[in-house]
């Protein structure tokens, strides 16, 4: 058999990785089996082995396919102007990010990583969660620190305050939202939410 190009690796990988979404999210990710992502791929389980060393793997591969870091989110949104507040760059962020998760295929794996994967194997949901949830806790106490610093911070509100506030808030809402995304926009709601949420802690 003639060795795959790069290219093509790199499409049987995602290929894979749909097929993986697809299953998952209709299955529940401890009782899917590789042989049935393949399947449903249209490739062998060795095409799967070859990318993958199990299915612990594939799933970690597919969570990152939804990693948003914070900073790339700021990226998205143009913040580099040295006229834009912190909290302003906490804005817009925010926005971008409740956006993107409106997209159907972050709404699928988050669906799968929150609500349809037990603990199986080499796979924690929570310690996954946990750590997507820290990582954006300290990109945005960052900044929430550096309001304060610039004396843009409510006094009687502490930076790390303000973020377990607007953590919980927006964590609680898209909970609340995966549950049944089609009874509101989760971005539009969130938009209200966190420019309310802006203003208040605005000194």
């Amino acid at each position: 058999m003639a060795r795959k190009t790069k290219a093509e690796a790199a499409a049987t990988r995602e290929a894979l990785l749909d097929a993986a979404e697809e299953v998952f999210f209709a299955k529940g990710v401890a009782r899917t089996s590789l042989e049935q992502i393949a399947r449903h791929a249209g490739l062998t389980r060795g095409a799967v082995y070859w990318h993958f060393k199990d299915k612990a793997d594939l799933f970690k591969a597919l969570v990152e396919r939804v990693h948003m870091p914070f900073q790339s989110l700021m990226d998205e949104v143009d913040v580099s102007d040295a006229d834009i507040s912190p909290l302003e760059s906490m804005r817009r962020a925010c926005h971008a990010g409740m956006a993107r998760l409106e997209q159907p295929s972050y709404q699928r794996i988050l669906s799968i990583l929150m609500h349809r994967c037990e603990f199986f194997s080499d796979i924690d949901p929570l310690e996954m969660q946990d750590k997507i949830g820290k990582e954006c806790f300290d990109e945005m106490l960052a900044l929430f620190e550096m309001a304060q610093q610039q004396h843009l911070l409510c006094d009687s509100l502490s930076p790390e305050v303000a973020t377990r506030m607007l953590q919980s808030m927006l964590g609680g809402l898209f909970h609340d939202w995966l549950r049944n995304p089609s009874v509101y926009s989760v971005s539009e709601r969130s938009g209200e939410m966190i420019d309310a949420f802006i203003s208040l802690v605005k000194r």
